[in-house]
């Protein structure tokens, strides 16, 4: 059964921007797209920091440390020093609010 939890509302998140957003001691990075709202893994596999300040440029974020790259709609890796994609997570809307599905 899918575990769906209430993130936040869809306007506290800007176009081409993300969120972060803290559950059950997990850290979740939620992106507000072009192409929808989609949810990753708050950290950068590098080194473990936090994409919060990252950039968003269309469906990819850049980390704020060493500038490397993520696809937000599937977690891979885009270029160095990342080489391990990032854990996505589905997403919902509904009724102006941003659900994930948490395993």
């Amino acid at each position: 059964m899918t575990n769906w939890v209430r993130a936040c509302a869809t306007d506290a998140i800007d176009a081409e921007d993300l969120i972060m957003w803290e559950h059950d001691g997990r850290s979740f990075a939620i992106y507000n797209t072009d192409q929808g709202f989609f949810a990753t893994d708050g950290l950068c596999t590098h080194q473990h920091y936090p994409l919060e300040d990252g950039i968003v440029i269309g469906t990819v974020i850049e980390c704020p440390l060493h500038g490397g790259r993520f696809e937000v709609t599937t977690g891979e890796a885009l270029s160095a020093p990342v080489c391990e994609d990032l854990k996505t997570y589905p997403v919902k809307i509904e009724g102006g609010s941003v659900y994930l599905a948490i395993d």
